[in-house]
C-alpha cells in the first residue's frame, strides 16, 4: 500500500537517520510504490558492473534508495528541516508549504 508523498521529485531534503544522516541533495526519483526516494549525492553504494557494447565496465558508484521516512523537507527561508503542509491559496490553487516558517514551496 502506496500513501499520499508528500515529497517530489526537484525537492531538497536532508537525510535525518542512517550513516548518511545530515547530507542534503535534490531528490532525482521518487518510487511511490516502495515508499523510496533516490537523493543526488546520498547513500552511494558501489556497483561492480560487466562491459557492454555501449558501457565500459568497472566499478559504479550511484545513489541507492532511501527509505522515505528518513528523510525530511528543507525550509526554502530557514534552511532547517520541516514538515509539510497544504493550504489552498486565494486563486484556488492547492499547494505545498512549509510548516516551520509557512513559505510556499510549490510555485
Amino acid at each position: 500500500m502506496s500513501l499520499k508523498l508528500k515529497i517530489k521529485k526537484g525537492d531538497q531534503v536532508i537525510v535525518t537517520t542512517g550513516r548518511d544522516r545530515g547530507k542534503t541533495g535534490e531528490v532525482f526519483e521518487v518510487l511511490p510504490k516502495e515508499n523510496r526516494v533516490r537523493v543526488r549525492g546520498v547513500n552511494l553504494v558501489k556497483r561492480h558492473t560487466r562491459a557492454t557494447a555501449t558501457a565500459a565496465g568497472g566499478i559504479v558508484e550511484k545513489e541507492a534508495a532511501i527509505q522515505i521516512s528518513n528523510v525530511s523537507h528543507i525550509d526554502p527561508k530557514t534552511k532547517q528541516p520541516t514538515r509539510i503542509g497544504y493550504k489552498i491559496l486565494a486563486d484556488g490553487r492547492k499547494v505545498r508549504f512549509a510548516k516551520k516558517s509557512g513559505e510556499v514551496i510549490d510555485v
